[in-house]
């Protein structure tokens, strides 16, 4: 069902993330502590991955170091061919929680990264591709709201345009979803795909969640356990897109790459 693609499988026009002999170590009192070693990956344009693995395998790691938020030891990690040496606005980042600032509305605080990354545009027009990303995620009659009168799936969801509305190459989630209830869960994967489908913009996102992995995903990624972890197993999800969820799980397929992934994980 999956086979580990050959470094050469890809052509180099169609790779956004190039990750060669990546490696994280931390120093301490009784040496070092190797994280990840010698990881080899290629993420394709307009790809959604998925990465999962058991705690301490080091999947938000690799999240910060694609992010540039986290230094590399050794090797490294191209982005369209030049290396990444910190954070950029060519990559969003969507977090467990949404980190809103609490004393202002949904539109403000989509608008703080906007003028950032569009300081050229006028005020209305930085305005409407806020309102725009809101709308998208369903807040569109919540943008004057605090956002310390929204809920938690309502601030996931203005993290969620946040991310979108700056337009980035790459999209990093870091299990966004993890903190909500089940059918909130279920909603903002809906959400987000409706949006990434029309963005279609690389995304790689960890979660520890199999369901999750297989019904947003192409590809998911399996790590070993860490330290000195690696990928030990890549699964290609052939649904095809877009993916409505009474769909997959009729589908199949599903529950054999369900299955594959619980014997990785349970090995």
């Amino acid at each position: 069902m999956s086979v580990l693609p050959a470094p050469s499988a890809l052509s180099l026009r169609d790779v956004v993330l190039d990750f060669r002999d990546l490696t994280k170590v931390y120093p301490t009192p009784t040496g070092e502590y190797v994280v990840l070693e010698n990881l080899q990956l290629q993420i394709k344009k307009e790809e959604f991955v998925s990465i999962i693995g058991h705690s301490g395998c080091g999947k938000t790691t690799l999240l910060t170091m694609i992010a540039g938020l986290n230094d590399i030891s050794r090797g490294q990690i191209l982005l369209n061919e030049f290396p990444i040496t910190g954070p950029g606005p060519d990559r969003g980042v969507i977090f467990q929680s949404p980190s809103l600032l609490p004393w202002m509305t949904a539109l403000e605080n989509v608008l703080l990264g906007v003028e950032q990354v569009f300081p050229q545009a006028s005020r209305a027009q930085q305005r409407d591709i806020c309102r725009y990303y809101l709308d998208k995620v369903g807040l569109g009659n919540a943008l004057d709201r605090r956002a310390t009168e929204l809920s938690q799936g309502m601030q996931q969801r203005v993290g969620i345009a946040r991310a979108f509305a700056l337009k980035p190459k790459i999209l990093l989630l870091d299990e966004p979803f993890g903190m909500l209830d089940s059918l909130t869960r279920a909603e903002l994967q809906d959400v987000l795909l409706e949006v990434w489908d029309k963005e279609k913009i690389t995304a790689i996102q960890i979660t520890h969640d199999v369901d999750e992995a297989i019904f947003l995903a192409d590809r998911v990624i399996m790590m070993t356990s860490g330290p000195r972890a690696q990928i030990g197993d890549i699964l290609d999800i052939d649904f095809a897109r877009p993916r409505v969820r009474k769909d997959i799980l009729n589908h199949p397929d599903y529950y054999g790459y369900r299955e594959h992934l619980i014997g990785f994980l349970e090995h």
